[in-house]
């Protein structure tokens, strides 16, 4: 088997590890004699649903709606599937999160509410707050000013947590409010996404509490230098003075409604290309699922270990594989095409300046790498020497690793693979 093969096995084989079908049924609550409601947001929201409708009592009461990313949807019959705009939202989901907000304040004290929640969900959900929806004002923000928002805010390497307490406070869906909307019991299944595997951060917490306020959102701004269209500013302000309401926050009434499980994380993924890994022979060494930063500083950190393990066999001894997740970011500067999985691996060649015996893949477990058509790419010890013509460093400043990787037919594409535990990296350390 070639490195390359290996190392997509071994993609693939983490990808499956957290597909619905793999985590969903041991987690799905007992059919009540009322309203089975269901509702799904994010990348794997369809898969989920589809899921559950399969292991679901024909005979038992079952409706609800899911919330995807466009492409991203499978038939269903029971639930209703919508595909909307990701990262940025648009008009097709502002409208679905309304009906499923209407859907979870239809749910009475009898029925039961299950919410299939994976990452993505954020963007899916938005949903203008009640206090600046376009019919109230000419000057309130329109869609168009939380498109404009959201894309600054995923250029500034702003962390996720933080891109989300924005996002919280710009919505009347995100941030605990789908729960202090529903009066029946909830069942909250998440795919993680996100370090650390905090419900108040996955797809921005919808039904878990939420600790961040409307001054913490504006501090989010001044932090990373955020420009946000004159009436997000203005409506954030207005949170923060306190004339509009904050988010429900931990101890509020309503999350005594709500049970919450995490059923699949970037663990879940690690340990499911480990297990690839260990059938082919080769010995895998999962280092977490925890990683953020800037995607090309993380690239160094991970080169200096690959070397030190290539020549001085330590801390561990070749042939292995280096397994990690997490969440890097990208702090957009240049002009160019690119994810932070392809950012990672174009900063990792050059530092590992051929290297021989030390191959490497990076991927988003969407299948979707930042906002390109492909899930990551590969690299080999031959992969500068190949690039005649392409000058890597330029690519790196410009922010252009998917021209790079394209130019050398290095592009890993899966298509979606709806699900969602975020990045995945393999670093393959010959003897």
């Amino acid at each position: 088997m070639s490195p390359r093969e290996l190392l997509i096995g071994a993609f693939q084989a983490g990808v499956d590890a957290v597909g619905a079908e793999a985590l969903l049924p041991p987690h799905l609550p007992a059919p009540l004699r009322g309203r089975n409601i269901v509702v799904a947001a994010g990348k794997a929201a369809a898969d989920m649903a589809a899921c559950l409708e399969a292991h679901w009592p024909l005979a038992a009461s079952l409706e609800g709606l899911a919330l995807t990313r466009h492409g991203h949807g499978v038939p269903t019959v029971r639930i209703e599937v919508v595909e909307a705009g990701h990262p940025l939202p648009d008009a097709a989901g502002l409208a679905a999160a309304e009906r499923l907000l209407a859907l979870v304040k239809s749910a009475g004290p009898e029925d039961q509410v299950i919410a299939l929640l994976s990452g993505g969900g954020s963007s899916l959900l938005s949903l203008c707050s009640a206090g600046f929806q376009p019919a109230v004002s000419q000057n309130a923000p329109t869609l168009a000013d939380l498109r404009a928002t959201t894309a600054a805010l995923l250029t500034s390497g702003a962390p996720i947590a933080e891109i989300n307490c924005v996002r919280k406070h710009l919505s009347s869906t995100l941030g605990g409010q789908l729960a202090a909307a529903c009066k029946a019991p909830v069942t909250a299944l998440l795919l993680s996404d996100v370090a650390g595997d905090d419900p108040a951060v996955i797809a921005s917490g919808p039904f878990a509490p939420d600790p961040t306020t409307y001054a913490d959102a504006l501090a989010v701004l001044e932090r990373w230098h955020v420009a946000t269209p004159d009436a997000v500013r203005r409506h954030l302000e207005s949170g923060a003075a306190g004339d509009i309401a904050d988010t429900p926050k931990p101890g509020d009434a309503c999350f005594s409604r709500v049970t919450t499980r995490v059923i699949g994380n970037g663990h879940t993924l690690l340990e499911g290309a480990a297990i690839h890994l260990a059938e082919a022979g080769i010995r895998p060494i999962i280092l977490g699922d925890t990683y953020t930063g800037e995607a090309r500083e993380v690239a160094q950190a991970f080169a200096a270990l690959a070397r030190e393990i290539k020549q001085h066999h330590s801390p561990w001894v070749p042939p292995l594989v280096l397994l990690s997740g997490g969440e890097t970011s990208v702090t957009v500067r240049g002009g160019g095409r690119g994810g932070r999985n392809t950012e990672f691996l174009l900063a990792l060649a050059l530092a590992l300046d051929g290297l021989p015996g030390i191959h490497a893949l990076a991927a988003d477990s969407d299948g979707l790498d930042g906002t390109e058509d492909n899930a990551g790419a590969m690299i080999a010890p031959d992969t500068l020497a190949r690039a005649a013509g392409h000058d890597a460093r330029a690519h790196l400043a410009n922010n252009d690793a998917y021209g790079f990787f394209a130019a050398l037919d290095d592009l890993l594409v899966t298509g979606p693979t709806r699900t969602n535990a975020n990045d995945f990296r393999a670093i393959l350390i010959e003897r």
